[in-house]
């Protein structure tokens, strides 16, 4: 792999090692980070990966993904990402573990070099491929913070079996909110789901398995107000949008899935967002920022799923190389 080398300033001493550059570090292993990372070193481009928890994203949460290519059946979220991560190091990516906590640009503008800080430790790159996802964002209510693990949870695949013959609320009505709501049915005795909305925003074909499951209920034009329980999740009190109606609804479980926030606080405004934090690119991935690219689910974009990310990495990653490649006089013309 190649990797481009410079001498520390503060020493010139015989015998002093050389300072590693990365051609690029990848911020974030869900789909979009772990496709940059397979094209990156397969290009035999040096690449770092900086991963907070598990490589996967939020696509190790999902219990079954039935849009992807190639799966005619569906395939198990983390078998898939568990297959793209094996594959990505079986090329040559590194992958490190820690959460960012920032990433700089020297002051020198003719200084190409980039610094991500983690642990306590700064990693130097000639670019950055910004794949730091997004998490589920919150209701915001009274009794939400309080009963966090003890009730509410953001995560059917995680705690749906803590749930076996209970009511459950599911809060949502996307794609997302839709399938867990399906996935919990296989093990709460009654799921009601709860919309803004007087329809669903989901995917027809998962609409039709919704509206055909028996234990499935509805709560439309609502919205929920307070989670109510102590000790633990005991009920719901919700509002109908339309009549200003107020009801109770009883149950020992709220799933809650409104959306995602995107993961782009530690930029610190070093490049330009949308107004929800979203980050801005061009079709090639490129943020306002020279050599510092974006993909997946933290960039702005009208489609959030596993297929778009992994576009979104490879062409991040692409760019990123050509960028690399003009940087070093070594690009094929």
């Amino acid at each position: 792999m190649s990797v481009v080398s410079i001498k520390p300033k503060t020493s010139s001493k015989k015998g002093t090692k050389e300072e590693k550059i990365y051609d690029a570090i990848i911020i974030g292993g869900g789909p979009a980070g772990l496709t940059a990372g397979i094209y990156l070193s397969r290009a035999r481009m040096s690449t770092l990966l900086i991963e907070k928890a598990l490589p996967g994203g939020q696509a190790i949460l999902t219990e079954i993904i039935e849009n992807y290519p190639g799966f005619p059946h569906g395939i198990a979220g983390p078998e898939l990402m568990q297959k793209i991560e094996e594959q990505a190091v079986r090329f040559g990516l590194k992958i490190e573990y820690g959460e960012v906590a920032e990433v700089k640009i020297k002051v020198d503008k003719e200084d190409k070099v980039k610094i991500v800080k983690i642990n306590n430790q700064e990693y130097k790159t000639l670019t950055i491929i910004l794949a730091s996802g997004a998490e589920a964002s919150k209701l915001e209510v009274p009794g939400e913070e309080e009963l966090r693990g003890r009730g509410v949870s953001y995560c059917a695949t995680c705690d749906a079996p803590f749930f076996k013959d209970q009511k459950i609320v599911v809060v949502g009505g996307g794609d997302t909110a839709i399938e867990e709501a399906l996935y919990l049915t296989k093990f709460a005795q009654e799921v009601t789901i709860i919309h803004r909305r007087d329809r669903l925003r989901a995917t027809k074909i998962l609409q039709e398995r919704v509206f055909s499951n028996k234990k499935i209920n509805f709560a439309w034009d609502s919205v929920v107000t307070k989670i109510l329980g102590k000790e633990k999740v005991e009920g719901v009190l919700i509002q109908n949008k339309k009549t200003g109606e107020e009801k109770v609804i009883s149950c020992q479980g709220v799933f809650v899935f409104v959306g995602n926030i995107p993961n782009s606080k530690f930029l610190n405004e070093l490049i330009k967002l949308d107004k929800k934090g979203y980050i801005l690119t061009d079709d090639n991935m490129m943020t306002s920022q020279e050599g510092i690219y974006a993909c997946g689910d933290v960039r702005k974009k009208i489609l959030r799923q596993v297929v778009t990310a992994c576009g979104e990495g490879a062409t991040a990653a692409f760019a990123a190389q050509k960028y690399i490649e003009e940087l070093k006089g070594v690009s094929y013309k």
